[in-house]
């Protein structure tokens, strides 16, 4: 475990980091050695299928022990039989059913068939018991289940089901017993100290499919509240206090039609910005998917950047230190892309191929990849070209150049999706943690 007084030490980077950035964003405004950065990074269920990455790894790589929150994605949103929204298991079977090998183990022993608690949520147990200052929060919905949040909102009685499903479910850890004897009645408390919402996104369309209604912005309002007021009453009965955390849009039409942000911040431990996912292989033009500022040249007239959705909350009332920037641990590519500006803003003929998907690929395999590196420091970007395939991603040097950016502007420090996106060195996160005391 890390020492207290390393804080100390984190001091003189801070200082050594707001020295940095002076030339480029103005005087920065000294920041103490109790900040308190949040350092939150999503892991993903599915990662243990195709990715092979498992709880175990974080501990392997040290990122354990640099992060403050690990985000849990995703609990499902989703109609019961009786046609309520409720929480449920994204995937039972890696969420608290699969018995892990004594290699995958946190501990380093075989997880025995018929025990009441296995999968990622006995591993996220056992990580917290050997760092106990980590906090681990479930999410609810993300992309794929975003589908029912405006109808769990929609109304007094539809939020209290919802909120209470989600607490009794995650929090009391009341699982649904599975084939094999796992789950049952409290099985999992103490597993998650909170809970993430993402809903993406309320009042604009996101998934095909999604129900997207006008009255989402202030019915966001509402669910945060009866979150904030069920845990809070659990909480009393309890002996603790639940974290409630929110995963809000960059872009500035889905924040106006979305987020009442004056209302939802005093509800909030902290709110986590998308900084990523600004451009992709949707459009057939090449440009940065998660700059910090938009370049002059940029063709977009949306002009998307982290600076400017942090700017948009902050005047419209969030406070700066509940503001945790998103950094992306994944590119986005294009391919048949003509050398001209060594190809940034240039038309493709579609999506480079990726190890899992089309048009995106992890950072631990871009960083690997053959091609000419460029970068653009004053703006917070960098690209991969190789003649046809360009990518988009964010390497050590902007990731040090977006956490200067939290330092100056004292925000409340960074997210990253996802954590299975890293090296086998964990060096993104090790980045962020140098800068971030």
């Amino acid at each position: 475990m890390k020492q207290r007084a390393r804080l100390c030490a984190g001091a003189a980077l801070l200082a050594l980091a707001l020295t940095l950035t002076a030339s480029t964003i103005g005087a920065p405004v000294a920041v103490g050695a109790d900040h308190g950065f949040r350092k939150v990074g999503y892991f993903t269920q599915w990662g243990i299928y195709s990715r092979h990455f498992v709880v175990k790894n974080l501990q392997d790589n040290g990122s354990a022990d640099r992060l403050t929150h690990i985000n849990y994605a995703f609990g499902r949103v989703a109609r019961n039989a009786a046609g309520a929204v409720v929480c449920s298991s994204g995937d039972p079977w890696a969420d608290y059913q699969k018995p892990f090998s004594a290699r995958e183990d946190v501990n380093g022993v075989r997880e025995a068939w018929g025990a009441p608690m296995r999968g990622n949520f006995n591993q996220l147990e056992k990580l917290k018991a050997k760092y106990p200052d980590l906090k681990v929060l479930i999410s609810l919905g993300g992309w794929q289940w975003s589908r029912y949040f405006s109808d769990a909102a929609l109304t007094r009685e539809s939020r209290r089901t919802f909120v209470k499903s989600c607490i009794d479910l995650f929090i009391k850890g009341n699982l649904p017993v599975l084939d094999g004897g796992s789950g049952g009645p409290g099985t999992g408390a103490g597993v998650f100290d909170g809970i993430d919402l993402d809903w993406e996104w309320p009042g604009s369309p996101g998934r095909a499919g999604n129900i997207v209604r006008r009255v989402d912005r202030t019915n966001l309002t509402k669910l945060v509240t009866e979150f904030r007021r069920q845990l809070d009453t659990y909480g009393g009965r309890s002996g603790r206090r639940y974290a409630l955390t929110a995963f809000l849009p960059v872009a500035p039409d889905r924040i106006t039609a979305g987020v009442e942000v004056a209302k939802v911040f005093p509800l909030l431990d902290f709110a986590t910005v998308q900084g990523y996912d600004f451009h992709g292989t949707w459009e057939r033009r090449t440009n940065h998917q998660a700059q910090l500022f938009s370049p002059p040249r940029d063709p977009d007239p949306a002009r998307f950047s982290l600076d400017r959705a942090i700017d948009l909350y902050r005047a419209r009332g969030a406070p700066a230190r509940k503001l945790v920037v998103g950094v992306p641990y994944f590119g986005r590519g294009w391919t048949g892309v003509p050398s001209a500006n060594h190809g940034l803003y240039q038309r493709s003929t579609g999506a480079a191929r990726g190890a899992i998907e089309a048009g995106i690929e992890d950072y631990r395999v871009l960083a690997r990849r053959r091609g000419v590196h460029y970068r653009d420091s004053a703006h917070g970007a960098h690209w991969l070209y190789d003649g046809t395939r360009w990518w988009s991603y964010d390497d050590r040097n902007v990731v040090a150049r977006k956490m200067r950016y939290v330092l100056a502007n004292r925000l409340g420090g960074a997210m990253m999706w996802s954590l299975d996106g890293d090296d086998a060195r964990g060096t993104l996160t090790a980045t962020i943690d140098r800068l971030l005391p």
